[in-house]
C-alpha cells in the first residue's frame, strides 16, 4: 500500500486492511479503527437485534457486525446492528439502509455521535439508533428534511414503541 494523503483512503484500501479483530471503517477518505467490542458492547448489540428481528418484516433482514454499508465510493460503514430491504443486500455489502443502530463504548462514542451520524444522515437513512449500554438509553432519531431530529429518549424502566422501519415494541424489564 502506498503513503496516502490525510483523507485518502479509498475502498481499495479497506479491502486491503489486515484481518486482526479490528473494525476498519471507511468516511470520506478518512479511515475509522476500533478495536473488537467489550462483551457489555456485544450483549447489548445482540438483544435490539433480536427485539427487532421478532418483529421484522418477511421484505427485511436484520444484521449485526460485521457487515459492510457502502452507500457510495467514499463510505463503508459498519453499523453494530441494521436493518434493510433484502432487495439491497449484495454479495458482499449493503447499498441502502432503513435502520442503523450503534452501541456506544469508549472506543466509539465519539465515531458514533459525531462522524457516523452525519455519513447516515447524509446517506439518507430514515432511522439512527445510539443505545449507551452504561446508562441503559436508546435515543431515537428519525430523517426529517435531511436531518436527524430527536424522537425519543428512552430509559431501561421505559416502554418504547418505534414506527420506524417498522412497528417495534419494547416492554420495560
Amino acid at each position: 500500500m502506498q503513503p496516502l494523503e490525510p483523507g485518502g483512503f479509498t475502498l481499495a484500501d479497506l479491502d486491503g486492511m489486515p484481518d486482526d479483530g479490528m473494525r476498519y471503517e471507511l468516511v470520506d477518505g478518512t479511515l475509522l479503527v476500533t478495536p473488537s467490542p467489550l462483551p457489555i458492547h456485544q450483549d447489548a448489540a445482540l438483544q435490539l437485534a433480536a427485539r427487532l428481528l421478532a418483529g421484522c418484516l418477511p421484505d427485511l433482514n436484520v444484521f449485526i457486525a460485521p457487515m459492510d454499508f457502502q452507500p457510495d465510493v467514499h463510505k463503508s460503514l459498519q453499523p453494530d446492528v441494521l436493518v434493510c430491504r433484502k432487495e439491497d443486500v449484495g454479495q458482499k455489502v449493503i447499498a441502502q439502509l432503513l435502520l442503523a443502530v450503534e452501541v456506544l463504548s469508549p472506543a466509539t462514542r465519539s465515531k458514533d455521535l459525531v462522524w457516523k451520524r452525519l455519513a447516515y444522515e447524509q446517506s439518507g437513512i430514515e432511522s439512527y439508533w445510539i443505545f449507551d449500554p452504561e446508562v441503559e438509553m436508546l435515543t431515537v432519531l428519525e430523517l426529517e428534511d435531511g436531518r436527524y431530529v430527536e424522537r425519543a429518549v428512552v430509559k431501561a424502566d421505559e416502554a418504547f414503541e418505534a414506527g420506524l422501519p417498522f412497528a417495534v415494541r419494547d416492554r420495560s424489564r
